[in-house]
Parts: structure tokens; C-alpha cells; sequence
């Protein structure tokens, strides 16, 4: 199985900055809500 990891121009089509920090998020509506979990994005397929 091949794995391609590819940081160039022509896959890059997110910026970080359009997402919110989610802890800020979560944070401002503490009253609202409890976290159970917390998860973390380890991988993106595309295709």
C-alpha cells in the first residue's frame, strides 16, 4: 500500500486560520455543554 504525503501548492487548499481554536470554543459555551472526549485529527484523505 502505497502512503503519498504531499505539503505542496497543489494539495494545500485550507488555511489553519479558518478554523476557530476549538478549546476557545468550547470555553465560551462551558455553561452549555461537558466534554467528554476530546479528539485530535491524525490524518486527511483526499481523493
Amino acid at each position: 500500500a502505497g502512503v503519498e504525503c504531499r505539503k505542496d501548492k497543489d494539495v494545500i487548499d485550507e488555511t489553519p486560520a479558518a478554523y476557530k481554536d476549538i478549546d476557545a470554543v468550547m470555553a465560551a459555551q462551558r455553561d452549555l455543554v461537558e466534554i467528554a472526549y476530546t479528539l485530535k485529527q491524525v490524518l486527511c484523505v483526499k481523493g
